[in-house]
Parts: structure tokens; sequence; C-alpha cells
């Protein structure tokens, strides 16, 4: 569904994707792993237009993709960013039917919002409620349901448990799972290398810019590399 291949992106002069590629199946959660800077984030933001890429191709489907990110969004892909921006002074169903601006088809955005609903009833307990009031978690809640309100194929998902409690962080895993059940593809960026790991069916693992280790995720998860860098994982070499 989604292939990059030999990608160059800059943060100013900072060389931040040195000729990535990876390689997303329909169907697929496929989870970035890596280090604060290893470029994660500047993967998701050059497929969903945000950064503009210097050298390399992105194609979708079979096609190059566009790089202007109304036009990414018409195509099928969204992004839910790192950080949520919701906004706080609209309600939460207001919210929501903002991720369904470029539809027209009121039966199918009628329908999503339900399924929305269905993953998230918090949601539809609070949807008159103000976005800035609801907790870390539900504000998470929300950002995963305005990017499923554009009906995508392909959801990029940037560090969707990052700050939130334990138990939120089950539950959002959770739905992700379930997201992927409703025949959507994911690309997931992750600090939660266990959980991501756990959850994905492939794996990229990046280092300063670059692809490192590639490959299904339940072998990367037992790899000795990935056990001692970002699961907490001792690992005795033994002759």
């Amino acid at each position: 569904m989604l292939e990059i291949k030999n990608l160059h992106a800059y943060y100013g002069g900072i060389h931040a994707l040195k000729g990535v590629g990876i390689s997303v199946s329909e169907g697929e959660i496929v989870t970035i792993i890596g280090a604060n800077g290893a470029g994660k984030s500047t993967l998701l933001n050059a497929v969903s237009g945000i950064v503009r890429y210097r050298e390399g191709s992105i194609f979708f489907k079979g096609k190059p993709l566009p790089r202007l990110p109304h036009l990414i969004v018409k195509r099928g892909i969204v992004q839910v960013p790192e950080g949520r921006l919701i906004f706080a002074n609209l309600t939460v169903k207001d919210n929501l039917m903002l991720g369904a601006y470029l539809r027209s088809d009121k039966e199918g955005i009628k329908r999503d919002l339900e399924k929305v609903y269905e993953l998230f009833p918090r949601l539809k307990e609070r949807e008159k409620q103000m976005a800035g009031t609801l907790s870390g978690g539900e504000q998470q809640m929300l950002a995963i349901g305005r990017g499923l309100m554009s009906n995508p194929e392909l959801i990029l998902l940037d560090e969707p448990s990052l700050g939130l409690a334990p138990i939120m962080v089950e539950t959002i895993f959770r739905v992700i799972k379930d997201i992927k059940n409703l025949g959507k593809t994911i690309l997931l960026v992750e600090q939660n290398a266990y959980k991501a790991l756990s959850t994905a069916d492939s794996a990229y693992m990046l280092e300063q810019g670059r692809v490192v280790k590639s490959g299904r995720a339940a072998d990367l998860i037992n790899d000795p590399g990935v056990k001692e860098s970002y699961l907490g994982v001792k690992v005795n070499n033994r002759s």
C-alpha cells in the first residue's frame, strides 16, 4: 500500500532522514521504533506532506503521493499527530466533524461518527463537552477519532501513548487493534517499543535517520540489540 524509497529530509541544516526505505502492506500494523531524534516523526510528517523531502519517492497504492497535505488526505491517508492538537474551545463532536471536512457523503459521515462512538463510548458521553476539559487519555481518543472521520485507508499514528497513564495506554493499544480489524492499515511511531512490537505485524528501527533493523515485529522483540536498547533487558553475550 505504501512504499517509501531512498527518502532524504532535512530540518534546517539537520539531515533528519538519510535514505530511508520502508514498505507497508494493506491491512498491516507497521511500527517505527527508535530513540528521540532518530527521525521517526519526520518520516510520518514527510508522508503526510508536513515536511518536504529533498530526495526519494513515496508511492501510495502504486502511484506517486502528492506533496500537499489536503490532497494526501483525499487520497486516503491521515495523520494523528503527536501532542493530539485538538481544538480545545470546540466541543468533542465539533472536533470529530472537522475530521470529515473534505467529505460530502452525509450518510457516510453519520455512519463513521457512530463507529467512532462505538470505539470510544466516552466520546459519545462527552460529545457536547469542550474538548479542552477532557483528560489526556480522552483527548488522545478524540484525536484518533477525528482522524477516522476522514475515512482513511492508511492511518499514521505519532506517539499515541505519550504521557498517558498505564491503564489508558492499554486502552489505546487495544483500540489500535480494533481499528485494524475495521480494515484500516496503520503506520505507528511509538516510544513504548514493547507495546509497539507486541501490537505490530512488522517493524523498522531507525537510528540517526537510517533504518538499521527491519522485519517481523515478533522477531525484533526477541532481537538482543532491541532488547538492550529499547526494552530494558540486559542480554549476556556468551561464546
